[in-house]
């Protein structure tokens, strides 16, 4: 018998690297109605070493990344323990974690996401569900995006959703069914080129702000494949290193210049991927503090409503949804849409590791 009260943990680590977001989530379903209650919550930082191992492992041997996988798997287990135990929570339905994207090649029939060897149930003594993008690419899809199936449970009251992280990506209601594809790099490019100057990343979009716009740089951003593509479509950090970066690298321009060109970037594709440009833009993530990245978009879009949530859903939405992913795992009910990823069906997705 399906309950109707679950008490879970949702764990993310997204391309943005910066750190593990672990939410503590209850959710309640009364009349086919989700509802969902955001508890304890906080981001816990990589160790600079991780941070760097993060980065390059995408250029890693078979044998480097099984030995990664292992020594992440320790690390995000001992994380979560962490938790658990500082916050004293005791008889969970589950941790739902998505581990951390090394590579995303759907085109290949490949995705990995470390963290999610089965050890983690036994090291964190607790049910884990996870590795949800894998089953999807064995049945054609994309593996991503996987947040959409929550912007239809839990946030339907907007037109728009986006996701302003290392990439970003918006799900919306087209013909009665769930749309949702990745747009483009975010804080991928930003941040790379925010730490060349020492930072994390460009607070507010302040060193943007001052920049000015390369046209050239612009117009061949813009007239790059992937954005001529139809739906369903995915991002993975490959295109940032393959493609982005060397043809940023090729224009001797200023960083911020650079910067202000990127941004203008993001915004020109965000309007292009919205096809109807009025409603409500419901938009979460660290993009989402980037004052001027949001203040060109809705130059983009300026018959659009822009809405930014609460501090714990804007920083802990993709947590949030892993546990509503996971929750739906655990009812073996569908928490893949195929609309979205071009799979040959609808799916529940994830591993449960008792």
């Amino acid at each position: 018998m399906k309950k109707d009260f679950y008490d879970v943990i949702g764990v993310m680590s997204g391309t943005s690297l910066d750190g593990v977001d672990l939410a503590h989530i209850q959710f309640e379903i009364k009349n086919e109605q989700w509802s969902f209650e955001i508890l304890e919550s906080e981001t816990v930082a990589y160790s600079e070493d991780w941070v760097n191992q993060l980065k390059l492992a995408v250029d890693f041997s078979k044998e480097q990344l099984e030995t990664l996988n292992k020594e992440y798997t320790q690390l995000l287990a001992e994380i979560i323990s962490n938790f658990i135990n500082k916050y004293q929570l005791s008889n969970l339905d589950a941790v739902c974690s998505h581990g951390h994207t090394i590579l995303h090649q759907p085109q290949n029939g490949f995705t990995l996401q470390i963290g999610n060897l089965p050890e983690i149930a036994t090291l964190t003594q607790q049910k884990v569900i996870c590795d949800f993008r894998v089953e999807d690419v064995q049945l054609g899809g994309q593996g991503a995006p996987l947040v959409p199936i929550g912007d239809k449970i839990l946030f339907a009251n907007f037109d728009y959703c986006m996701n302003l992280g290392g990439f970003s990506n918006v799900s919306f209601e087209e013909n009665n069914q769930r749309i949702a594809f990745d747009i483009s790099p975010v804080n991928t490019v930003l941040n790379f080129y925010a730490d060349q100057l020492g930072l994390n990343y460009d607070d507010k979009g302040k060193i943007s702000s001052t920049g000015k716009i390369h046209t050239e740089l612009l117009n061949k951003l813009n007239n790059l494949n992937f954005y001529q593509e139809q739906h369903p479509k995915s991002l993975g950090i490959e295109f940032v290193k393959e493609t982005i970066l060397p043809l940023m690298e090729s224009y001797k321009i200023s960083i911020e210049n650079k910067l202000r060109t990127f941004t203008e970037h993001i915004a020109i594709q965000t309007a292009l991927a919205l096809p109807k440009k009025q409603g409500r833009l419901f938009i979460t993530g660290g993009g989402a503090y980037n004052d001027f990245l949001i203040f060109c978009i809705q130059k983009q879009l300026p018959k659009l409503t822009i809405v930014i949530p609460e501090k714990k859903i804007l920083e802990f939405k993709e947590a949030l949804i892993f546990a509503l992913l996971g929750v739906l795992k655990l009812r073996n009910e569908t928490n893949v849409l195929s609309s979205v990823t071009g799979a040959e069906k609808d799916h529940s997705s994830g591993f449960i590791y008792q």
